[in-house]
C-alpha cells in the first residue's frame, strides 16, 4: 500500500526492468545457436534484419502465427516449461511448410504478470530448441511484464514465423487428382490441439498424471512436444517436389477438417481409420471421456500429425524416405470425386 506522498517507480508498479535484462542476457547464447547466414546483426535491435538476396530468384514470403492453446495451462499445472516453446515453433513452422516454404525466421511474444527469470528462460530455451529443429532463426521477440493482467505463475505465448518459397515451386493443392493417396505421417501425441477437452477429461478422471499410457506416464504423453516436420519434408521437396501434390498440417479441426483445406473443389477424401492404430493416449482420452468417434476425428490428430497427397506410384518411395528421416507413415486414404458439403468420409 502506498500513500499519495510516496515516490513511485516502475518496479513499485510491478515491472522489474532488471529481471527483463537478466532474461535477455541468459537467452542470448540460446538464441545465437539458431542464427543462419542470412541474419544481419544480433539480438536486441528495434527490428531484425534478414537478407534474402543470395538465396532466391523469385521469393514468395509465407507467414504464419499461432499459439499453443490451453496446453499452457497443463504446462503451468505440471511446472513443465522447457518444451512448450517447441510446441509454439512447431505450430507455426509446420503451417508454413504446407505450401512448400522453408521457415526462415521466428519471433515470439511472452507475456506474464510478474517475470520469473528461470521460467522465462526455460520457455524461451524451448523456443530456441524448436527453431534449431526447424532450421529457422530466432531473430527477435517481446517479453512483456504486465501486473494485474495474469495470476501468479501464469504466462501467455504467441509465435510468428516467416518462410519463403520460389514462386514456381509453391505447393497449393492444384495438382491433386482423384486416385491420389493420402499418406499420414505420425504425430508425437495430441501436439497442441484439443487441450480444453483434454484437461476436462483429465480432471474428471482425477488427474492421474502418473498413469501408464502406452509405456509412458499420462503427463509425458500429453506434454510430448509437437513434432517439427520441417527438415525431413524439405529434404523430400529438394528431391521429390513433383511427387507432392498437396500437404496438410493436422491442427485444430483434426483429420476431418484440415486435409480437405488443400483439396480442390469437386474432390473429397475417403479415409480408412483401420489403416493405423489409434495411439494409446488417444485411446485413453476416448474411453475416459466417452468421446464419440466423430468428435475424435474433428478434435484431435489421432496419431497423424502431417499428411502428404501424392500419386499411388510414389507412395513406396516416399515412405522409405520418411523412414530414413525417422518418421513413420502409412497410407490412410485416397482422393475421390465428391460434391456437396460432405466431402470427407472416414470409414
Amino acid at each position: 500500500m502506498t500513500t499519495n506522498d510516496e515516490a513511485l517507480s516502475y518496479r513499485a508498479a510491478g515491472v522489474d526492468i532488471d529481471a527483463g535484462n537478466a532474461v535477455v542476457e541468459r537467452i542470448k547464447p540460446l538464441v545465437g545457436k539458431t542464427f543462419r547466414p542470412e541474419v544481419m546483426g544480433g539480438l536486441g535491435g528495434f527490428g531484425a534484419l534478414f537478407d534474402l538476396a543470395k538465396k532466391y530468384r523469385e521469393p514468395v514470403l509465407v507467414s504464419g502465427t499461432d499459439g499453443v492453446g490451453t496446453k499452457l495451462r497443463l504446462a503451468q499445472q505440471l511446472n513443465r516449461h522447457d518444451s512448450i516453446g517447441i510446441d509454439l515453433v512447431g505450430m507455426c513452422v509446420n503451417d508454413v511448410l504446407v505450401q512448400g516454404a522453408e521457415p526462415l525466421f521466428f519471433l515470439d511474444y511472452f507475456a506474464t504478470g510478474k517475470l520469473d527469470v528461470d521460467t522465462t528462460v526455460a520457455v524461451v530455451g524451448g523456443i530456441a530448441r524448436g527453431c534449431e529443429l526447424a532450421g529457422c532463426a530466432l531473430i527477435g521477440g517481446e517479453t512483456a511484464e504486465m501486473p494485474d493482467m495474469y495470476l501468479p505463475g501464469e504466462y501467455d505465448l504467441a509465435g510468428f514465423n516467416v518462410g519463403a518459397v520460389e514462386k514456381s515451386e509453391i505447393i497449393d493443392g492444384s495438382a491433386i487428382r482423384a486416385g491420389d493417396v493420402v499418406l499420414g505421417v505420425a504425430s508425437s501425441g495430441p501436439h497442441s490441439n484439443g487441450f480444453s477437452l483434454i484437461r476436462r477429461i483429465v480432471e474428471r478422471a482425477g488427474s492421474p498424471f502418473d498413469l501408464d499410457v502406452g509405456g509412458v506416464t499420462l503427463a509425458d504423453a500429453l506434454m510430448a512436444p509437437t513434432t517439427i516436420y520441417v527438415k525431413p519434408i524439405l529434404a523430400l521437396l529438394r528431391t521429390r517436389r513433383a511427387a507432392l501434390h498437396g500437404m496438410a498440417h493436422i491442427t485444430g479441426g483434426g483429420l476431418k477438417e484440415n486435409i480437405i483445406r488443400v483439396v480442390p473443389d469437386g474432390l473429397g477424401l475417403a479415409l480408412d481409420a483401420s489403416s493405423w492404430e489409434l495411439p494409446a493416449v488417444f485411446d485413453w482420452l476416448q474411453r475416459e471421456g466417452k468421446v464419440s468417434r466423430a468428435e475424435m476425428w474433428r478434435t484431435f490428430n489421432c496419431g497423424i500429425g502431417f499428411t502428404l497427397i501424392l500419386a499411388p506410384d510414389d507412395v513406396a518411395g516416399m515412405r522409405t524416405a520418411l523412414a530414413q528421416s525417422g518418421l513413420a507413415s502409412t497410407a490412410i486414404g485416397e482422393v475421390v470425386h465428391a460434391t456437396g458439403d460432405e466431402r470427407v468420409h472416414i470409414a
